[in-house]
């Protein structure tokens, strides 16, 4: 007697698409990129320290650091004014670097796959367009993040050693080429990059013009928010009867003196109708009677700083929305 046995029967179980596949071939895929990027923070990183050791140690043998009569003899280090020298301009060396990564996005990671056409072989591996692209966003986000939170870090470690010395000159909050790399504005500024490259990359899809449109966007609205940075966030009016004194801390961005009326004369004015009129004559004629100051104390730098950043994680978010409707329109 022979008994029939039903065969096994395997159910197979399809787990759920998620990022997780496309993030570890992206990684795989740049990891020479990855590392190069890598070593450039710890190079960054590396270049502060030093400069931090090398004042630490002038300071024990001279109090500014540099040029002074220690013990009746000069010493000269330079390590104040070398520090100076490249502390000044950090945060405009963080804003290229925030502006880079976003150009990497543009080109070798989103649009030369368009161009070549290798982004078909992982759509044909049940990642869909929308997956693809969130992974190739994400990834280089997460990334910028936490290495530019890094780099803030340590530049701002830098900048404070330059406060225990009396002849520093560049400890001013608002400079141009330190107020980009202090704060949260340069996460917004590198996460904007990110979107932007991304744009343009499905835009254009070809990887050099896609690039150059990227440095171009991020160019433009660098500039345009480091030229009306002082709009941000309404300044302090001060009015006296002479002249205004103002903190080493104040950010003046108006001066001028004011009529019985309240009208605002500028100096400029004066100045620019008759270069050689003394311009106090010129403003007594006018009635003037009171100096007054637009001014951005320090205690302005937070306001203005979070101002910045929202508005660069707004146009990120819109240009995220962006790419990915387009991506949408061509690919479905």
């Amino acid at each position: 007697m022979s008994t029939l046995t039903r065969p096994k029967t395997h159910t197979v179980t399809t787990a759920p698409v998620t990022l997780r596949g496309p993030v570890r071939v992206l990684l795989r895929a740049h990891r020479k990129t990855l590392w190069a990027g890598a070593a450039l923070l710890v190079l960054g990183i590396g270049i502060v320290v030093a400069l931090r050791l090398w004042m630490a140690s002038a300071k024990e043998r001279c109090a500014d650091g540099d040029m002074t009569p220690c013990g009746g003899d000069y010493l000269p280090s330079y390590a104040r004014t070398s520090s100076e020298l490249f502390l000044s301009d950090g945060g405009t060396v963080l804003l290229l670097l925030a502006g880079l990564i976003g150009v990497f996005v543009a080109g070798p990671l989103i649009a030369r796959e368009l161009e070549s056409g290798t982004f078909r072989l992982a759509w044909a591996q049940s990642v869909s367009p929308a997956q693809w692209l969130a992974a190739r966003l994400a990834v280089p986000a997460a990334l910028t993040v936490i290495g530019l939170t890094v780099l803030i870090a340590v530049y701002r470690w830098g900048l404070w050693a330059l406060r225990g010395y009396p002849y520093s000159h560049v400890t001013h909050w608002y400079a141009p080429g330190i107020f980009p790399g202090t704060g949260p504005a340069l996460l917004g500024f590198g996460l904007l990059a990110v979107a932007v490259g991304a744009l343009c990359a499905v835009l254009v899809r070809r990887t050099l013009l896609s690039m150059s449109l990227t440095a171009l966007v991020l160019g433009t609205a660098a500039l345009g928010l480091g030229q009306r940075r002082y709009e941000l966030w309404p300044t302090d009016f001060r009015k006296s009867a002479g002249a205004l004194s103002h903190d080493q801390g104040d950010w003046l961005v108006e001066m001028g003196r004011l009529t019985e009326s309240g009208r605002k004369l500028y100096w400029e004015d004066c100045y620019a109708a008759d270069p050689l009129r003394d311009i106090n004559a010129c403003m007594r004629e006018q009635g003037a009677v009171a100096y007054f100051a637009e001014v951005h104390p320090a205690s302005h730098y937070w306001p203005l700083q979070l101002v910045e950043t929202g508005i660069l994680l707004a146009l990120a978010a819109l240009a995220v929305f962006a790419a990915f409707r387009v991506l949408r329109r061509l690919h479905g």
